[in-house]
């Protein structure tokens, strides 16, 4: 049993698929990053400092200025702006993620064909290549 979950491990899919959890981890820090300290506040330019964060309704009674006061208080509330933040980030993540990925996969294109093996002679260029050496 103890062989078999060592051969387990030992396949590459399960090693590629580990790094890959690895660097995806460390890489949505990069990715947070990029979208909270760079790409929101220019957003948040162009639409005049707009954030939905503090957006919310509270279920029930009580009115509380904003939602941490109304966390706070303990309150329900539908956080309905936090929401739209999150959908927002999704979105912009999802492009930075879709721009870097065709980046790497038009750079592994490029690589391939720069590394691909000339083609050779076709079936019908041998063919031919026989019939004529027959002839002499």
């Amino acid at each position: 049993m103890i062989k078999e979950f060592k051969d387990f491990i030992a396949k590459g899919n399960v090693m590629d698929m580990a790094v890959g959890i690895i660097i995806g981890a460390a890489f949505t820090a990069i990715v947070n990053s990029l979208v909270g300290d760079l790409v929101n506040p220019i957003i948040g330019l162009f639409m005049g400092g707009v954030d939905f964060t503090e957006l919310f309704f509270v279920l029930g009674s009580g009115e509380y200025a904003t939602l941490a006061e109304a966390e706070e208080a303990g309150a329900a509330v539908f956080a309905i702006g936090r929401f739209i933040m999150a959908v927002i980030n999704f979105l912009i993540i999802a492009f930075v993620v879709f721009m870097l990925v065709k980046r790497v996969n038009s750079l592994k294109r490029k690589q391939e064909a720069e590394s691909a093996p000339a083609p050779g002679p076709s079936e019908l260029d041998i063919l031919m290549e026989i019939r004529d050496s027959l002839k002499k």
